[in-house]
């Protein structure tokens, strides 16, 4: 039975359509950056989950058919660390074939990536994203935590050139005190490859990274900063919905983009929803709680009523955190309270836990 009109046409409560999943397929990953993984939280005795847990390859396949039916032309492989994940490329292989799906794409640490770009560029994979938070290695140690080291990550980068997984995004979170001296040295090193960075404020993802406001570096000091050496220009988004906010060096060697949640919420163009590892529907990246659509499959649902089930939840939806976060620091101060967010609710909220970035994908 094929998903009904009704389902197709799902639009969520601020008009904004479906188009974008992005899909964590592991909740582990060999990184403790402190802004998504803190070590101290995620030690040795943190319980990941379970195999048995985790969706499928086939499985998920069959919800990127639904969500395809659905409006979804854009997936993107997360984690945890998606490559992690024992044979990638055959999942990547199986969405693929989802005729509906126009761009796949993954995002990683870079640590796996040289052996395995050309695999995954065989099965399918359009391009990836590459997390890079600083070129200098003690920088790049700190803040992946585990003393990992940065020339594994350009190997990485390498070789998924060569394998045509372009054009990479190469995604640094900056976080004052910690690695904004980093930001020219990447400009530098990648401008003219054809790569383009994409500078991250650092965000209140989770509950565990302690995130505080005075640590964040706006979007216009990282520009700033980028234009005092190399003059940039404002270019169109390449799609309606795009994050990331683009320019260009004047002189044509490339671009650079900023992704300014913080300062410049991007919540009304916002067409992501988010697949856990263990098949939870989330609508948000600040979300709490999320829908289970694993029993649903795994009790033998249709794709009819898995199309109905997640046409619901996107109707429903009404997230715009990212907008209500000003309000939120206001109404702490006004309290006498630290404006922690990390382990504050949105204003207008009961408290809760937020979901941490590792396990809903980033």
């Amino acid at each position: 039975m094929e998903p009904t009109a009704e389902a197709n046409s799902a639009r969520d409560k601020l008009g904004r359509h479906l188009r974008d999943l992005r899909i964590s397929v592991t909740d582990r990953c060999n990184f403790r950056c402190p802004y998504c993984m803190p070590k101290e939280v995620f030690g040795p005795g943190h319980a990941f989950l379970d195999r048995s847990s985790l969706l499928t390859f086939e499985e998920l396949a069959e919800l990127v058919a639904v969500f395809a039916s659905l409006g979804v032309r854009k997936v993107r492989l997360t984690g945890g660390e998606p490559l992690l994940r024992r044979e990638i490329e055959s999942l990547v292989a199986k969405i693929a074939l989802v005729p509906e799906i126009e761009d796949l794409a993954l995002t990683t640490n870079g640590m796996l990536l040289a052996a395995k770009a050309q695999a995954l560029a065989s099965a399918g994979l359009k391009r990836v994203t590459v997390s890079l938070d600083a070129l200098d290695q003690e920088h790049f140690a700190a803040m992946n935590g585990v003393g990992a080291r940065v020339d594994k990550v350009l190997a990485g980068i390498e070789a998924a050139a060569l394998a045509g997984l372009a054009p990479i995004k190469i995604n640094c979170v900056i976080r004052r005190g910690v690695n904004d001296t980093e930001i020219l040295a990447l400009v530098r090193r990648f401008r003219g490859t054809g790569h383009i960075v994409r500078f991250i404020e650092y965000m209140d993802v989770g509950t565990t990274n302690g995130w505080k406001p005075e640590d964040v570096v706006p979007a216009s000091e990282i520009l700033e900063k980028i234009s005092s050496e190399f003059p940039i220009e404002p270019i169109d988004p390449t799609l309606p919905g795009e994050v990331a906010t683009r320019y260009r060096f004047s002189d044509g060697s490339g671009e650079i983009g900023v992704i300014a949640s913080i300062t410049q919420p991007f919540c009304k163009e916002c067409t992501r929803a988010r697949l856990s590892a263990d098949g939870h529907l989330f609508t948000c990246l600040f979300a709490s709680n999320g829908t289970d659509l694993r029993d649903m499959v795994r009790s033998g649902a249709t794709a009819s009523q898995l199309a109905q089930r997640i046409a619901s939840v996107w109707k429903a939806r009404d997230d715009r955190y990212s907008e209500l976060r000003d309000e939120l620091i206001e109404m702490t101060a006004r309290q006498g309270q630290p404006a922690n967010l990390s382990a504050t609710p949105v204003a207008v909220r009961p408290p809760r836990r937020r979901a941490e970035m590792s396990y809903l994908g980033g």
